[in-house]
């Protein structure tokens, strides 16, 4: 059986964003479609690949009921009957190996989210590497326990959890004895606005739940969150993938196209470079640059014992001169011998 830490998939401060590229639904039931997702997503530079793994009978009754409708005016759903929407959007489970395997050939890490313990057995099947809980199933206590007893590393997205149902999902995943969790900021709507992502909360969750990877499981549109994340602390991203929003799918509207997931790997790679450590003072690429700061220069010709004032001398640049807090203290001294013009002034030129 594969059995990975997060420090074997490299997820963590000292590695680059870890990139999840989130098919779902967006095959839209074709398995050459799902294949050249996986291409494009191997392309653009994600990191892993997800599905995910259910039939509508594992999630739902096929009923006619009002509360089995999706009735939310804002939903991108709305009028659909829950057992109808998960017939259409969910992945074969034949397609799962050919997927997997496809991902693998192409350099990717490849897993799923399973809804409910027969796929997790499924998945066990097929030596899935990790597993991920969405939000809706973050409260399934008995299907996190079974999935920590895996020992393999976890990914669970937040959507909707109170702080004490974080605690305890925490809680029993390490008392199965498994230590290799990560948690994402998750908004569950779909697309989520900006401004009710509130990712400032991924600080907070990292000083709360030590040894606990912290990301961001991200529905709003383009990357600007997901880059801002990084500089938070985010070290999983998670995104919805697809080949085209306008080909239409369950997803499509909330997911990222190609060159959208080509920049979202670039992007929040910079961010990530550019964290580094608190330092003050030039840093060794600044040093060449040191000599383009400003300075005290004489700017025109002086005479040995006459007077320093602003007419002969100036702070310009470049900074080989004195530096501009001597400025007030070298007015009304006096110049030892003849200077010209643009000669950088220093303690040696006056009496």
């Amino acid at each position: 059986m594969i059995n990975m830490s997060l420090q074997q998939l490299q997820i963590g401060d000292e590695y680059k964003p870890f990139i999840i590229a989130e098919m779902s639904g967006n095959h839209n039931q074709s398995l050459d479609r799902a294949l050249e997702i996986v291409e494009a997503a191997a392309k653009a530079g994600a990191n892993a690949l997800k599905i995910q793994t259910y039939t509508a009978d594992t999630m739902t009754l096929n009923i006619e009921n009002p509360a089995f409708l999706i009735e939310d005016a804002e939903s991108l759903w709305k009028g659909q009957n829950l057992y109808q929407l998960y017939q259409q959007a969910y992945t074969p489970w034949e397609w799962h190996e050919p997927i997997f395997n496809r991902a693998k050939e192409l350099g990717m890490i490849a897993f799923s989210t399973p809804f409910d313990e027969t796929a997790v057995d499924f998945l066990e099947e097929l030596d899935v590497p990790l597993y991920k809980i969405a939000s809706f199933e973050n409260n399934d206590l008995p299907l996190i326990r079974k999935v920590a007893k895996t020992g393999k590393p976890m990914i669970v997205s937040t959507g909707m959890a109170s702080l004490a149902e974080l605690e305890c999902l925490v809680e029993i995943v390490k008392e199965e004895g498994n230590q290799n969790l990560v948690l994402l900021k998750c908004t569950s709507t779909y697309p989520a606005p900006p401004e009710k992502t509130n990712i400032l909360t991924i600080p907070h969750m990292k000083r709360l739940f030590e040894g606990v990877q912290i990301g961001l499981s991200d529905h709003t549109l383009g990357i600007g969150v997901a880059v801002a994340s990084v500089a938070l602390g985010a070290t999983v991203i998670e995104k919805h993938f697809t080949l085209n929003r306008a080909d239409g799918g369950v997803d499509a509207a909330f997911s990222m196209e190609p060159n959208e997931m080509k920049s979202l790997v670039e992007e929040t790679e910079r961010a990530w470079q550019s964290l580094g450590k608190v330092f003050y003072g030039p840093t060794e690429t600044e040093k060449n640059s040191l000599k383009f700061r400003r300075s005290i220069y004489v700017t025109e010709d002086i005479k040995a014992g006459n007077i320093i004032s602003p007419k002969n001398v100036r702070i310009i640049r470049p900074g080989y001169g004195m530096e501009p807090k001597y400025f007030d203290l070298i007015l009304g001294k006096t110049i030892k011998k003849d200077v010209s013009k643009g000669t950088p002034l220093n303690w040696e030129l006056l009496l």
